[in-house]
């Protein structure tokens, strides 16, 4: 009897853990934002970058097309990424497609964030998103998560960046199998993928 009681307190106290930190992370799996459909205009929006300067997102639109990207400075799996992203940067602005990194984590300030793109070698424009709004508005969860923006400001790629944090194991490169699809003037096969990785730190 004893013994089952105790069974009782733990499991109790599990529960109440697990609330905790749902309520700490000032979100519920419900109340996270739903994306924008394919398909849907993604309206300009301005944000600073990691030194204070305001850029809006039509003021760095490629083209042929722009990529945003949800990054981090700690989470494992988007630094994981780092080597990735900067090599798609490079690959496709000399083709018109511009990458601009967001990052929306409430622990994670501009100092940081800028020393972060200084050490990992990322030379794209990283955007600092206080207060989560434009994760919010394009229903950003995970670091990293991709969007692809075509010249007609429409959404027409969410997703992971392909499907292995190693690269050893990737099979699909989801994001730039999108991007070769725009650029040669196709539709695109696979408009939507599920991203992984770490989740936003959204403001309480």
């Amino acid at each position: 009897m004893k013994k089952q009681y105790a069974v009782t307190l733990v499991l109790a106290s599990l529960v109440i853990i697990a609330l905790a930190a749902v309520a700490g992370s000032g979100s519920s799996v419900s109340d996270l934002p739903a994306p924008p459909a394919i398909g849907t205009v993604i309206d300009d929006f301005k944000l600073p970058d990691f030194d204070g300067k305001e850029h809006s997102l039509n003021s760095l639109k490629g083209a042929k097309g722009t990529v945003v990207i949800f990054i981090a400075t700690k989470c494992p799996v988007s630094n994981a990424y780092n080597d990735r992203m900067e090599k798609l940067a490079e690959d496709y602005k000399a083709k018109g497609v511009n990458v601009v990194g967001i990052n929306s984590n409430n622990t994670e300030p501009s100092a940081e964030v800028k020393s972060h793109a200084a050490e990992k070698h990322l030379t794209f424009t990283i955007l600092k998103d206080d207060g989560n709004k434009i994760a919010d508005r394009l229903g950003a969860n995970h670091t990293p998560e991709a969007y692809v923006i075509d010249t007609g400001g429409k959404l027409v790629y969410h997703g992971r960046i392909d499907n292995a944090q190693n690269p050893a194991n990737i099979t699909s490169s989801d994001l730039r199998e999108a991007l070769d699809e725009i650029l040669a003037g196709k539709p695109i096969q696979k408009t939507t993928s599920v991203a992984f990785g770490c989740s936003i730190k959204r403001v309480s």
